[in-house]
């Protein structure tokens, strides 16, 4: 029986409409809620022109090396063995280190008083492009934990 040819299937990567930056339409999609994506647009958008009115440089690259500062390159996940539970250290890919990164983003931004939401994003991704700020700390912390329980890296299957 002859084996079936299969088409390459070209995943497309879309592109926000203002800058053309795909991680900037994943930042919209990370921050949208209930599918109301104009409202996380005019977020994204409203807190890229802060960080440009406060800082004087490009939105896009400070919003990129904030990613760079908040990527996390190991995690911890739980392995039952025997009786016990470890947290063992894993690598964590490329793709899943960028939306974790958008996560913590978002979700410390959110944690922000005060503000509108705008106002917080632009903070703390400012805050973040220059390695501090709490999606940063999260980062470190967690490679302190892998760090700490890299003696049961043996325990990865």
């Amino acid at each position: 029986m002859p084996r079936r040819k299969y088409k390459k299937i070209e995943l497309r990567k879309t592109t926000d409409p203002r800058y053309g930056d795909p991680m900037v339409a994943t930042a919209v999609n990370t921050l949208m809620r209930k599918g109301k994506k104009s409202t996380a647009e005019s977020i994204v958008y409203g807190a890229f022109d802060i960080v440009a009115e406060k800082t004087g440089k490009d939105p896009v690259e400070v919003f990129n090396r904030a990613l760079d500062n908040i990527k996390p390159s190991v995690k911890v996940k739980s392995r039952r063995v025997g009786g016990a539970t470890y947290q063992v250290p894993v690598e964590v890919a490329r793709h899943q280190s960028a939306s974790i990164a958008m996560r913590w983003l978002v979700s410390f931004a959110g944690e922000r008083k005060g503000m509108s939401m705008r106002r917080k994003l632009a903070d703390e991704l400012i805050e973040a492009a220059e390695g501090k700020g709490g999606a940063v700390k999260k980062k470190q912390d967690t490679h302190k934990m892998a760090e700490a329980n890299r003696a049961f890296s043996h325990y990865r299957f």
